[in-house]
């Protein structure tokens, strides 16, 4: 959405009209849903979210200064939002990153028969080992960095979804994302020439 066609979207969402938030689903439903999906992992939730922080942007658009994006504020309402319902369900928290990738790392790899030898054992002995050192990795980066790495390598969020929920611009995002990668390199190095680290890893 044009800066132009936001700033409209804006005026008529503060002028309490209720047809604005058609437009505000159409401009940015999708990708409320899917990012409220990354955390919660369920699309009943997602969608419920969905609505919920459809309907937040809707009541609370008055709270919004405009001194970031306005996609910036949804994703913060929509990580917040997601965030309560795990709590509500008492699921593990997305919003602890330094925690959870690493317990979700540390879980029982699949048992093997003891006649199982076979170069494919062989290779799930070695990801499974490569997993758990990723795990350790993870938890000895210094937290600047480990936030960003596990928001944008393992939780999939774009740049702008992970600056938005730390509350950081694009650049220093990057700037502490490049520094956790080149440290995890550098701690992964023997593991078949360390990890490209550039697309989401994967911990299962």
């Amino acid at each position: 959405m044009g800066a132009a066609s936001e700033m409209t979207l804006i005026d008529r969402l503060k002028a309490r009209d209720a047809s604005a938030v058609s437009d505000l689903s159409a401009a940015y439903g999708s990708k409320i849903a899917q990012l409220a999906g990354r955390y919660l992992r369920n699309h009943a939730d997602a969608e419920e979210v969905t609505q919920d922080v459809l309907m937040k942007v809707f009541q609370k658009i008055d709270a919004f200064r405009g001194d970031a994006a306005l996609s910036s504020w949804i994703y913060r309402i929509t990580f917040n939002m997601a965030m309560s319902r795990l709590r509500g369900a008492g699921r593990t928290l997305p919003a602890r990153v330094q925690g959870a990738a690493w317990q979700e790392a540390q879980a029982e790899a699949p048992r093997r028969d003891v006649i199982d030898w076979s170069p494919l054992a062989d290779e799930r002995v070695h990801r499974t080992e490569m997993r758990r050192a990723l795990a350790r990795a993870l938890r000895n980066l210094p937290e600047l960095y480990r936030t960003p790495v596990i928001l944008r390598d393992v939780r999939g969020l774009t740049t702008e979804e992970a600056s938005a929920v730390l509350r950081v611009n694009d650049q220093t995002l990057k700037s502490r994302l490049h520094r956790g990668r080149l440290i995890l390199r550098d701690r992964l190095a023997g593991f078949a020439g360390g990890l490209a680290l550039r697309q989401p890893l994967s911990l299962n």
